[in-house]
């Protein structure tokens, strides 16, 4: 093997951080050639304030400094021109994918609740956190544009990254992670009505690079309003994780949340009880919001559903979880053991339950 192909094959281990691919196949390897021991390699960034570019620079260094032959690394940086870029975005398009078709293999879930202060957004965030560490492929969308939190749950402090015209979202966590407060400038309000948070919405589908994934999950905002319309109307697979607290009045107003799923023909996977109960030190519940909530909007959505809506978990009140989205690390990776955290990841099992494959789907067929 040439000295340059072994480079390369080193080089094949290293991914675009935002892009999630190796850097060999997104041609941003210029050259790579081996000058005695000296490893001397060109890379192309996508664009040429690339915020990633000290992370390329050391991975690329320590894949090369991998091969046995090489006990030096010159990295040099550059930037691909206009035509580099657009047969990237040509071919990363032409793979992206398509979250409405009803032959993708992504599975779409919108979390959504009656109310605000349920919980809604931290047990989102978490079961898109443990999928990921699960090692599969997630997506995340801040669909609450109005009270957009996923970021700080999520501990996302940089914008987005523009490559002409798409937008390379932020990975944290292992998630790809995209939301309307990364294009603010402060904490400012966004004061916009149904038509502009339908385009919102639209743009976050079509012009965000998620790449292939296995789930896609969506924080809506509270009630049923435009943009739960706008989610129905754009992804007619996504399916709906209703959340509630034991609390009668924001069950009842939950159970909207979950009807809506009769006009807009998606299926609701279950109920979530957040903030069941708090274990006390002598090992004994309190049930400070009440208790029947969740099991009685279960029981209340199956009926007028006319399927089996389950109450499919009962997450206590804990003070961990909350430290975890204070630090932007959510409590299934950062207090894995906590009874919060087991709760919400045996939560996240119990929605891998269609396994992402070919399995009753129509293939096309040519002879």
């Amino acid at each position: 093997m040439s000295n340059s192909k072994v480079l390369l094959e080193a080089l094949r281990t290293v991914n675009d951080p935002e892009l999630r691919r190796p850097i060999t196949e997104l041609d941003m390897v210029q050259s790579a050639r081996l000058d005695g021991q000296k490893a001397r390699v060109k890379i192309l960034l996508t664009i040429a304030g690339c915020p990633m570019r000290s992370t390329i620079e050391a991975e690329v260094t320590a894949a090369l400094l991998g091969v046995a032959e090489v006990e030096d690394v010159d990295v040099t940086l550059g930037v691909m021109d206009p035509q580099q870029r657009a047969a990237l975005r040509e071919r990363l398009a032409s793979r992206r994918t398509p979250f409405s078709d009803p032959q993708s293999l992504t599975r779409v879930i919108a979390v959504a609740s009656g109310k605000g202060g349920v919980g809604k957004s931290s047990i989102t965030a978490n079961l898109a956190a443990h999928l990921a560490s699960q090692g599969l492929k997630v997506g995340l969308i801040d669909a609450d544009v109005h009270g957009f939190s996923i970021p700080s749950l999520m501990g996302i402090t940089q914008n987005p990254t523009r490559m002409d015209d798409m937008i390379l979202p932020p990975v944290a966590h292992g998630v790809k992670v995209i939301s309307i407060g990364m294009f603010l400038d402060s904490n400012q309000p966004v004061i916009w009505r149904g038509p502009m948070l339908h385009r919102a919405l639209e743009q976050f589908l079509s012009d965000v690079y998620f790449g292939d994934l296995d789930y896609l999950f969506l924080d809506l905002p509270p009630g049923t309003g435009d943009m739960a319309i706008s989610v129905s109307q754009l992804l007619p697979n996504s399916e709906l994780l209703v959340i509630t607290t034991p609390q009668s009045t924001a069950t009842e107003v939950a159970e909207r949340a979950g009807t809506i799923a009769l006009q807009t023909d998606q299926k609701v996977l279950g109920v979530v009880e957040n903030m069941s109960f708090l274990q006390l030190p002598d090992g004994t519940r309190m049930e400070v919001f009440g208790s029947g909530g969740g099991e009685n909007l279960s029981e209340s959505l199956t009926r007028q559903l006319g399927y089996e809506v389950n109450l499919l978990s009962q997450i206590p009140l804990e003070e961990s979880v909350r430290v975890g989205s204070d630090q932007g690390t959510p409590v299934v990776l950062g207090a894995a053991q906590s009874p919060a955290a087991l709760a919400l990841q045996e939560l996240a099992e119990k929605l891998v339950q269609r396994p992402r494959g070919l399995a009753g789907r129509s293939l096309p067929m040519s002879f």
